[in-house]
């Protein structure tokens, strides 16, 4: 029983394995990996690296538990204090403008750092793109070796159920000679190979 499955067209022309060409892949047109992060922080302009600063300040509890301190101090004092007279009492108009203030110029600095994070993102995203791109190319040239291989393979376990068709060939013609000039020689010949031919007959079956 052959053990070499069915080729098709294309493979059923023997090639020598000097005759194959495998698929070459230049590896030097894909650049290196882009950290991207150190990318955009190279490309920092001063007004953005403040708006970080700013946004990364005001997004934190330590911002929240130093401002909140302020206006209790703020409230108290111009609430119980009466010896220096009191600069912002009840309603607290001073206080209001204050943070009138820090909103209206809070906004525009987180927004500019939003901005900025929103393009790092995009920028983070078409090097992904990129990245995933290479790879593809890689997995398809590596799979293109491997269906050579294959069919390498293929044509060396033809060759060799071939060359062995022909030893067998050659062996029978070789018994049919010398039954001819010596057939006791010819049945001993016969014996020592009738159990190498039962094992390969019980293997088939």
């Amino acid at each position: 029983m052959s053990i070499t499955p069915a080729l098709n067209e294309k493979e059923a022309h023997h090639k020598s394995p000097g005759q194959l060409k495998f698929p070459r892949f230049d590896h030097k047109q894909h650049g290196p990996v882009v950290n991207v992060n150190e990318a955009a922080d190279q490309n920092l302009t001063v007004g953005q690296k403040v708006a970080d600063t700013v946004a990364s300040n005001m997004g934190s509890w330590r911002f929240i538990i130093i401002q909140s301190l302020i206006l209790l101090a703020w409230i108290l004092f111009n609430s119980v204090q009466a010896y220096f007279g009191r600069f912002d009492p009840y309603p607290f108009i001073l206080l209001n403008l204050a943070l009138s203030f820090q909103a209206a110029f809070a906004a525009p600095f987180i927004m500019i750092s939003q901005n900025r994070q929103a393009e790092k993102d995009r920028l983070t995203a078409q090097n992904d793109y990129v990245t995933d791109s290479k790879g593809e190319e890689e997995i398809r040239n590596i799979m293109e070796h491997l269906d050579h291989q294959d069919s390498l393979i293929l044509q060396v376990v033809q060759s060799l159920q071939d060359q062995n068709k022909r030893l067998e060939t050659q062996h029978q013609q070789m018994l049919s000679y010398l039954s001819k000039v010596d057939p006791q020689l010819a049945q001993e010949a016969m014996k020592n190979i009738t159990p190498d031919a039962e094992i390969k007959g019980g293997t088939k079956s």
